[in-house]
């Protein structure tokens, strides 16, 4: 398609010219040069908007990120998420209470500093330790720099319902997914990325990068995956995940505890000061796949 505004100009010119109704025509001096303009520049526009749709429907041409995620995703393929720094710490905990065990819960654990700028922490996961002489000893934890968020969803049997993940700069690997009722977690779901070894009893989801960089969930139909809803699974969906700055996380190494500890029984423990000691500052933060 010609996208050069003076070559269609004449074409229609041209055309015009061609017809025997309009031989005696001026166009050039008279009030139908407007018009000329005018079906020019509407062929021009249309022309180049064409061009620019069939541009974005293949993976070779389309610049606009979603529509490059989405081409990728017909042969399977999910850019890389941003990835949160990490940083490797340990630290003990003294408390008076008569438990077995102390948990650390997912969430926020503490707050650290680089570049002048004040990061917080977070682990996906609780953390169980065993409490020994009034003690409990948390070794070697890896903290992810970023947020913790919890959203969940209550599938009600729509084939068109969609679990979207509403916050971009999410990094999926700390994402977890739990299938059960209201009052209870339930069971993990894996992420899988392919469908090899998968059939219709796998507790499975499948992730996907949609516009905004944010991501959606995806479950099994009964026949690739286990079917939400079925065979007392549940209905309710729990997606916990850290929300990270990516690489401008990276090179914290002085850290204060913030987290929240728990008793075998639930209940809330006042740690009091808590040292923490750097095995290794925050490292390996990164940023979202580009197209």
């Amino acid at each position: 398609t010609n996208l050069d505004f003076d070559q269609i100009k004449t074409s229609i010119k041209d055309y015009l010219r061609a017809n025997s109704t309009f031989t005696d025509f001026d166009f050039e001096g008279s009030n139908f040069s407007v018009l000329i303009d005018t079906l020019a520049y509407n062929t021009y526009i249309t022309a180049f908007n064409s061009n620019m749709i069939v541009n974005e429907s293949f993976l070779d041409s389309a610049t606009l990120r979603e529509n490059v995620v989405s081409l990728a995703g017909n042969i399977g393929y999910v850019p890389r998420s941003r990835t949160a720094s990490v940083a490797q710490i340990s630290f003990n905990v003294s408390t008076i209470v008569n438990t077995p065990t102390l948990t650390l819960k997912a969430g926020i654990v503490c707050v650290g500093s680089a570049n002048d700028t004040t990061y917080t922490f977070a682990i996906p996961e609780d953390i169980t330790a065993n409490v020994v002489n009034g003690t409990a000893s948390f070794n070697n934890i890896d903290v992810y720099q970023g947020i913790f968020l919890t959203k969940t969803f209550l599938y009600d049997g729509s084939l068109d319902q969609r679990f979207v993940l509403n916050n971009s700069f999410i990094d999926t690997s700390t994402l977890r997914v739990y299938i059960g009722t209201e009052s209870t977690r339930g069971i993990e779901y894996s992420l899988s990325e392919n469908i090899f070894d998968v059939d219709k009893n796998s507790r499975i989801f499948f992730l996907n990068e949609i516009q905004d960089e944010k991501y959606e969930l995806r479950f099994g139909d009964g026949i690739i995956g286990k079917k939400l809803g079925e065979n007392g699974d549940g209905t309710y969906i729990t997606a916990n995940y850290i929300i990270t700055d990516g690489r401008d996380g990276n090179g914290a190494s002085n850290f204060s505890f913030s987290g929240s500890l728990e008793s075998a029984i639930g209940e809330v423990i006042d740690p009091g000061t808590v040292t923490i000691t750097t095995n290794q500052s925050s490292i390996n933060g990164g940023d979202i796949e580009p197209i």
